[in-house]
């Protein structure tokens, strides 16, 4: 690949303009990383495709039929075969479905085991996407005896970061007692305010306790 303006080198070009643009040899290419003393990668990878009888016969040869692609060898076959089987699975495996949240008690019950029964108040958000799936829960003070200190600039640092769309607030109440004090109905009016501003909706704020939860929402607070 000597022989290409750097522009036009696959991994360069890969870079530039993104893995979509490149040709099944370019792709090949780039896998192979470099050439020999007498083939570049590029030339490499022409002779493997050939071999193959195209990119999606790589799938169907055996790591000795590939190590006798001149140029290729033992240690490359073997990269050559772990890329083909990486791609097969992206395509077998199914990802895990992300939980979706549509009431409060759905949150409650996956707050609950983690977040309830703790010997000091703990605040955090559970981050949402626009269809209200979970992006992830954070926990951003521990300790905190006055709702009021905490500040909705930390709650929606979290959520821009994320790219949330929409956030449940939670704490809970080491005393057992779920029912929300007149700070935590002040600091939940706070949240709904700057989320207006900034565009992300408070779904909920729930307090939690051993077992039980109090949602605002549910109590026509939100």
């Amino acid at each position: 690949m000597r022989d290409l303006a750097p522009q036009d080198r696959p991994r360069e070009k890969l870079q530039r303009t993104g893995a979509s643009s490149l040709g099944d040899n370019e792709l090949v290419a780039v896998l192979i990383g470099h050439g020999t003393a007498h083939s570049g990668a590029l030339a490499i990878a022409n002779r493997l495709l050939v071999a193959a009888r195209g990119v999606q016969g790589l799938t169907r040869m055996t790591p000795d039929e590939l190590a006798q692609v001149p140029g290729v060898g033992g240690a490359l076959a073997a990269r050559i075969m772990a890329a083909v089987e990486l791609g097969r699975r992206t395509l077998m495996e199914v990802p895990p479905r992300r939980p979706q949240f549509l009431s409060p008690r759905e949150t409650a019950i996956f707050l609950l085991p983690q977040f309830g029964a703790h010997p000091v108040e703990q605040f955090g958000v559970v981050l949402l996407d626009a269809r209200h799936r979970l992006i992830r829960a954070q926990l951003l003070f521990k300790g905190v005896r006055d709702a009021s200190l905490v500040h909705p600039r930390e709650v929606f640092r979290e959520a821009i970061l994320a790219g949330a769309s929409a956030v449940v607030a939670f704490h809970n109440h080491p005393s057992g007692d779920p029912m929300p004090s007149e700070d935590d109905i002040r600091m939940t009016e706070r949240l709904v305010r700057a989320g207006t501003v900034m565009g992300i909706d408070v779904v909920d704020h729930l307090i939690l306790s051993d077992a039980r939860y109090y949602s605002l929402k549910e109590a026509g607070r939100i």
